[in-house]
């Protein structure tokens, strides 16, 4: 009570910055004075134009930002960098204008300036040939207008699949205090009184329209229920998982890995983050300093204990490899390690049943991690400078409550381990990544049966519903060239639409394998991410055929084409001489121009987190 009687006592911040505002005042008068070196570390003073003349360069830039109508003292506070990824083409960034306005008020109440500044905005669906494609050009955007800017701290506003790791990318890279400010996911809409939403609906609805369960008018009226608010999908799919990955490297508040885009809840975070901003702009917090190898294990953690995407184990990769301390310890072995002591705990679609309000419902972040308490690394940093340690006995003060049902014991998990595993063996020599949790028959995870084989996306439309293709249930679909190199863009195909004739007799699910990723709304029995992918000239699975048979066994984490040695270098040596010949693809990713062309010749694979070579910490090497 006295703490608290104290704190309404306590002269307010506007008044002990304008008793600030003299020294301020004096100290701007200096910027002109030609004997005073001009320390260059903070606000407008970083970053001056390369004009042989610092003190020009700085007048020049007080002439131009006085025209936004600033003041001496406004220009002399900690400016946090506010980026505005809003966008018309990008409905899970539809609030980011009211975020901003939360953002600000936090930033302005705690004696900072915020400005605000756009980057490309990158949408899951609406991004030609896959928004993977544009992440990579998405973290360079962002890399360099935090670097450009005269920013003490940068919020960072993102929620859709590649938004957020695009950011965490770039934002390590520029080594300037970031926080992420995710948009939230939207909540779930209604069709004949059961809950629906995007997207495991709009996948599992799909398949039986595909089917011949249900008509055109029903499907157009579930069309309308699948995404009934704005905001990220409202299933433990990429956005949310990036989000709770986020929330456990501690780079934002718990809570704002969960709060539904649509709430006041939401609100208040951006509020909080703006206040958060202002603190790391006056410690100097920089994510490299912050981020350390157990941050990344506690990530890896909460991804295993989620169900999380698989895309988020390529995105990972990507984020740990732009950290020079920490390129190359991150790996999928990791991701092995870590699942096999980490239960599944969260009943979310696609691994469970329920839906991301009912996860905030339940105390989201803070009670999800005081139930991995054990598995955790408490010691790790946070960007509000406290150990992880720290910010859940804070929460544990507040008497968090969560639902069993939703967020399970350790005792009680929903799946033992390994939700993610990782396979190996002569098809995938680098690794895969299958989801085990989401697959609808278990007896699919350990399978052997003949390969059924696209060489692409073009030929597997041209192909799949064919009458006379050569397919049973106990099939394997192949799809090769689909990787990052070779849509590119490594789109999210590896969902592999069960053939109609099969699923008209009531087929549901088969084991499909490619070198892809698969929305993290999807579930299935379905291997993605093999590394090397088909367009190296080396793959081993670029030379898989009809009829070979697969062998996948997840309990040996192995993933086998049954031939002999001999047989496998022969087809791979055959194929590499036809890839690098003078009117072969190689030749002509060399020769391709613009982004396409640097995507081609820069993306490492999947197993590094497909980001370009020059990008990762080391550079290209």
């Amino acid at each position: 009570m006295q703490a608290a009687i104290a704190h309404f006592l306590e002269e307010p911040t506007f008044l002990k910055n304008k008793k600030m505002q003299n020294t301020r005042d004096s100290e701007s008068n200096q910027d002109y004075d030609l004997n005073t070196p001009i320390k260059s570390t903070s606000g407008l003073r970083q970053g001056l134009v390369s004009y042989g003349d610092k003190h020009f360069s700085l007048f020049l830039r007080k002439v131009f930002i006085k025209a936004l109508g600033y003041s001496e003292d406004a220009l002399s506070r900690p400016i946090v960098g506010i980026i505005n990824t809003f966008s018309g083409f990008n409905p899970c960034h539809a609030n980011i204008p009211q975020l901003i306005e939360a953002a600000k008020r936090g930033i302005h109440l705690n004696g900072g300036l915020a400005v605000e500044f756009p980057t490309i905005s990158v949408a899951e669906s609406f991004s030609h040939p896959t928004s993977m494609f544009l992440r990579n050009l998405m973290s360079m955007d962002t890399e360099e207008m935090i670097r450009a800017q005269p920013l003490d701290a940068c919020i960072m506003i993102g929620g859709c699949d590649k938004t957020v790791p695009a950011q965490l990318m770039g934002g390590i890279s520029a080594n300037k205090p970031i926080l992420p400010l995710i948009t939230g996911p939207m909540l779930p809409g209604s069709h004949r009184g059961k809950r629906i939403g995007a997207c495991t609906d709009c996948r599992n609805n799909w398949a039986a329209f595909r089917a011949g369960e249900i008509d055109v008018e029903e499907i157009s009226a579930i069309n309308e229920e699948l995404a009934p608010t704005i905001g990220t999908c409202g299933v433990m799919g990429t956005a949310s998982t990036m989000a709770c990955v986020t929330a456990a490297l501690g780079m934002m508040p718990l809570r704002g890995a969960s709060a539904p885009a649509v709430s006041s809840a939401r609100l208040r975070i951006a509020e909080e983050t703006g206040a958060n901003a202002v603190a790391v702009a006056q410690a100097g917090r920089k994510p490299q300093d912050i981020l350390t190898k157990e941050s990344f294990l506690n990530a890896i953690t909460v991804l295993q204990a989620i169900g999380g995407s698989t895309n988020a184990v390529v995105h990972l990769l990507a984020i740990a490899n732009r950290h020079p301390e920490l390129q190359g310890m991150i790996t999928l072995q990791t991701i092995e390690e870590i699942g096999q002591k980490t239960p599944l705990l969260i009943d979310l679609k696609p691994s469970g049943d329920n839906y991301m309000n009912d996860f905030h419902n339940a105390g989201g972040m803070p009670a999800l991690l005081h139930v991995l308490r054990p598995l955790l690394h408490l010691s790790a940093m946070t960007v509000t400078g406290q150990t992880l340690g720290e910010v859940l006995d804070a929460a544990q003060s507040k008497r968090v409550s969560f639902s069993q049902q939703i967020i399970r014991p350790l005792s009680d998990p929903l799946y033992s381990s390994s939700s993610l595993a990782v396979l190996r063996g002569n098809l995938a020599p680098n690794g895969a990544v299958i989801k085990a949790s989401a697959s609808k028959y278990r007896s699919l995870l350990s399978h052997t049966g003949p390969a059924v084989v696209f060489e692409n996306s073009i030929d597997l439309a041209n192909r799949i519903d064919d009458p006379e293709l050569p397919v049973t249930k106990d099939s394997v679909l192949v799809l090769k060239g689909i990787g990052p190199i070779g849509n590119p863009g490594m789109p999210e195909a590896g969902l592999i639409p069960i053939p109609k004739k099969l699923a008209a007799v009531g087929v549901k699910d088969m084991l499909r394998l490619s070198d892809g990723r698969m929305s993290g709304t999807a579930g299935g029995t379905i291997v993605l991410h093999i590394s090397p992918e088909a367009a190296v000239p080396n793959s081993p699975f670029g030379v898989v055929e009809t009829g070979d048979l697969i062998v996948c066994n997840l309990e040996d984490r192995r993933l086998h084409v049954d031939i002999t040695e001999e047989v496998l270098e022969a087809r791979i040596l055959q194929r590499k001489q036809r890839l690098e010949g003078e009117l072969g693809p190689v030749q002509a990713r060399k020769q391709r121009r613009g982004y396409r062309g640097l995507y081609e010749r820069s993306v490492n694979q999947a197993h590094e987190g497909t980001d370009f070579d020059f990008l990762t910490a080391n550079g290209a090497s």
